[in-house]
């Protein structure tokens, strides 16, 4: 210790979950609240030489049940533990706040104040107490341009230095949520502070590379998911510019009701002893609330107040509302609780959390519904996720009064445990679990990118195109940032080839569109596909988001017509050779069992028809409706009822249906296989879905060839994965890839690699598929391998390649918390006609 003739304080930034503290042996304070910072005065406890700090902490404390976050638990000391040496007569608190240009100081003893713009002083005041202080033409602060000042306050010898901006929050008539005077969109993000190797731990190194990731994936707010984040977060949001909704360390998510079995989900607020109603919990919440203002409430990306998730909401709730109204009244609340029990429009905000696009439609469009309307979850990111999350920023952007939304959520929970990522279920003694379900993140535990992070950035993207009569109209979707010296690069691709490209300098505000003259050039016909790309940088040339757009150019059919090579009956099969292909089907089965290129046999199983795919974690409702085998269609167990096969014209027609086990068929159908002289098999298939069976994962083709990791090139949507509500993130092109890097690492895994809007695909410069349109998969792993791991390194090695040819697949969706995934998403249609080319190379 330093000079003994100073004020000691011992900070605790967090421990779960509660805490006794003794200093030199002797007992100084209790604490919970785990999220919260605690500060105990040790002075006179503390002595010259090594002195002794005793902390006991406990797993579970009553604090514990208004603390069932959706995360892994832990317990501990998890963040910093410090002692604070201050001189005596020092500032015990300050406040700062700003509004329209001014800046407001209030401090608890007279103070010396000096604010600096960069390193220049702009004012000095002497003997503070409490101020007003006007600043001419200030530079304003937002996310997109977070300009900070400098506060420097000297009292007793000691030197506080608090960065922050000018900026001002408010709500417009049409409930625009306004900062600065100008209408903004939330394009957030849930965050919870996590780490892979540290769990609740995070270092500042983690902090900065989340926020910084933040920013290149277009986010621009945080809602800190549940309870005050890791103070340097805050810091660092300042200063990157993300706006933050700051919650309190409430959630009793884990206690909805005390009845089994009794309406689920729904809060057991009509019970007078439950928290948000018992008035002895009234001072934990309120008190609660206070800690994480009284931490936070000089930092400049706090604009919002939340009083906790997924709670109920009672008389407590009501009263923290009450009491954030009175102690801070220039920022707005939060309470997504609220909203859901009803308009008691006590919260600035009406906040709703997994509303459909209809139902999110609806409250827009409620006159009753005044306020500003924030998802505070959607587009929840399990797994291989989440899908149609273009369609809700199309729909935030047609309504001002809809604010924005923060997707749950930012990373996976998962920590390396036994030499893997392990969640839920993988540790000794857990009594309860929710098994992978924490691993809900739209980048992984490591902070890598999947499919889902590129669709986010690419919904949250600051520009929108579209095609119009003389040229391209662009729209800027800043805030406040007008595309002056930003460069938008426009060109035409035919065929996976530029045949015309040109670069604009537009001068466009913020919120406004203009036309760019550009002659599209466009052929009457193409081969494989014709579009339009833009892309858009930044004055330092680092791209912020491309749009591929349809241009309406017919494709030609990808093949004549040619003579056929007649089918002939040999033996127990019907066989063909043409071209050096030979192809062999099964007449028991009806299936092609055997296809032969110049000698070498291809197929390592015959070639089925099929729904099944692996379930991705958002379609855990699903799997008992499509593959439970009491009451579901028992997709991962059909069978191929064949009821007739016979030669037609020299072309092979197979009549057939496909049922689980013990049940109806699902699908009939009638499959017509010719081939053509050049060394060309067809497959045309036309049947239908049963009217009464649910919308299937998907319908089409399965095939398991021989050889394992095969190399493919393609003409689809690509380079990563990509589903019909989940596919804004690539553009369809040329590509090359292979089975064993398509493999994408989800902790659990689950259906991964589809590529979407295709017309050719080849594989090992052998075999050719193609067809008007369709989609495919090429993986080590069949479907029922994925099915049955529950972590990645589970899966065996790859004896095959897996290959699908798809009619079409459904999307992706968000559906585990989440809607339903949306109709027109779904493989719902109940008429059939497919058909598609293989060919030998």
């Amino acid at each position: 210790l330093g000079d003994l003739g100073k004020r000691h304080y011992l900070v605790m930034e967090g421990v779960a979950s509660c805490a006794r503290v003794w200093i030199n042996g002797c007992y100084v304070a209790f604490t919970q609240g785990s999220h919260l910072q605690a500060e105990f005065d040790i002075t006179g406890l503390v002595h010259e030489g090594k002195n002794t700090v005793r902390i006991k902490v406990w797993q579970w404390c009553v604090g514990s049940y208004l603390e069932s976050q959706d995360f892994l638990r832990f317990s501990g000391i998890f963040r910093d533990i410090y002692v604070l040496e201050r001189p005596n007569g020092h500032l015990r608190d300050f406040e700062i706040s700003t509004r329209a240009g001014a800046l407001s100081i209030k401090t608890d003893a007279p103070a010396d104040i000096r604010i600096l713009r960069g390193e220049k002083p702009i004012a000095e005041l002497r003997g503070v107490l409490s101020e007003e202080i006007t600043i001419e033409e200030p530079v304003y602060w937002n996310a997109e341009s977070p300009y900070l000042y400098t506060l420097e306050i000297s009292c007793a010898g000691e030197l506080i230095s608090q960065k922050f901006g000018f900026r001002d929050i408010s709500v417009s008539q049409e409930g625009e949520l306004l900062i600065n005077s100008r209408p903004i969109k939330l394009r957030g993000v849930n965050h919870h502070d996590t780490s892979p190797y540290g769990g609740w731990t995070m270092t500042e190194a983690e902090i900065d590379l989340d926020l910084e990731l933040m920013k290149r994936l277009n986010i621009n707010a945080v809602r800190t998911s549940h309870y005050p984040p890791h103070p340097k977060l805050v810091e660092r949001a300042n200063e990157l510019g993300l706006y933050l909704i700051l919650e309190t360390d409430i959630e009793t998510h884990g206690f909805t009701n005390r009845t089994p079995n009794a309406r689920g989900g729904v809060f057991d607020m009509e019970s007078p002893i439950w928290p948000g109603n018992d008035p002895a919990w009234l001072c934990e919440h309120i008190e609660r609330m206070e800690r994480a203002l009284e931490r936070d409430k000089n930092q400049t990306s706090v604009i919002i107040w939340s009083t906790g998730n997924e709670s109920g909401y009672g008389p407590n709730h009501a009263k923290m509302l009450d009491y954030l109204k009175k102690r801070d009244s220039l920022r707005l609340t939060h309470c997504e609780d609220e909203s859901r029990k009803g308009l008691t429009q006590r919260a600035d905000i009406y906040s709703r959390m997994y509303l459909s696009l209809a139902e999110l439609r609806e409250a827009a469009d409620a006159p009753e519904i005044y306020r500003p309307i924030f998802l505070c979850e959607y587009a929840h990111s399990m797994g291989n996720s989440p899908g149609d999350v273009w369609d809700y920023w199309e729909l935030i952007y047609s309504r001002k009064n809809l604010i924005g939304g923060c997707i749950w959520e930012w990373c996976d929970h998962a920590v390396y445990y036994g030499g893997r990522l392990c969640y839920g279920g993988d540790f000794p003694q857990e009594l309860t679990h929710d098994g992978s379900f924490c691993c809900d993140g739209m980048v992984f535990a490591d902070r890598s990118l999947k499919s889902g992070s590129l669709e986010i950035a690419a919904a949250y993207s600051p520009f929108r195109a579209r095609l119009t009569d003389g040229g391209i109209i662009i729209v800027n979707r800043y805030d406040f940032t007008p595309l002056t010296r930003h460069k938008v690069k426009v060109k035409t691709v035919v065929d996976g080839k530029t045949i015309k490209e040109e670069s604009f300098e537009p001068s466009l505000a913020p919120g406004e569109e203009a036309l760019l003259a550009y002659n599209v050039s466009l052929p009457k016909s193409c081969r494989y596909g014709a579009f339009v790309e833009v892309s858009l940088f930044d004055p330092e040339g680092r791209l912020l988001g491309e749009q591929q757009l349809e241009t309406g150019v017919p494709a030609a059919p990808l093949r004549e017509g040619s003579a056929l090579a007649p089918f002939k009956r040999t033996g127990d099969h019907f066989t063909v050779e043409t071209g050096g292909l030979s192809a062999r089907v099964s007449g028991y089965t009806g299936l092609v069992d055997s296809i032969s290129l110049r000698g070498k046999e291809l197929l390592a199983e015959p070639i089925r028809i099929s729904a099944f795919r692996a379930p991705t974690d958002n379609e855990r409702k699903l799997v008992a409706k499509w593959y439970w085998q009491k009451n579901g269609e028992n997709l991962d167990r059909a069978f191929n009822n064949v009821r007739e096969i016979r030669l037609l014209g020299g072309d092979l027609l197979v009549t057939g249906a496909l049922a689980g086990v013990s049940r109806r068929p699902f699908f009939r159908y009638k499959l017509r296989i010719s081939a053509s002289a050049s060394g060309c098999l067809r497959f045309s298939l036309e049947g239908a879905v049963a009217e009464d069976a649910i919308w299937l994962p998907r319908l089409g083709f399965d095939l398991v060839l021989c050889e394992p990791d095969m190399p493919f090139s393609y003409f689809a949507m690509g380079p990563s994965e990509s589903y019909r509500d989940s596919c804004h993130h690539g553009k369809i092109g040329f590509y090359e890839s292979s089975a064993a890097k398509e493999l994408v690492r989800y902790v659990n895994p689950q259906e991964h690699g589809n590529h979407a809007f295709a017309r050719e695909l080849r594989l090992n410069n052998e075999l050719r598929f193609s067809a008007e349109s369709f989609e495919f998969n090429v993986s080590g792993y069949s479907a029922m391998e994925l099915y049955a791991a529950k972590h990645i390194e589970e899966l065996p090695e790859p004896r095959h390649t897996h290959v699908r040819i798809d009619y079409r697949d459904s999307g992706i969706g968000s559906a585990s918390c989440g809607p339903e995934l949306e109709e027109k998403y779904r493989m719902s249609d109940k008429s059939i006609s497919f058909e598609f080319e293989l060919e030998g190379l």
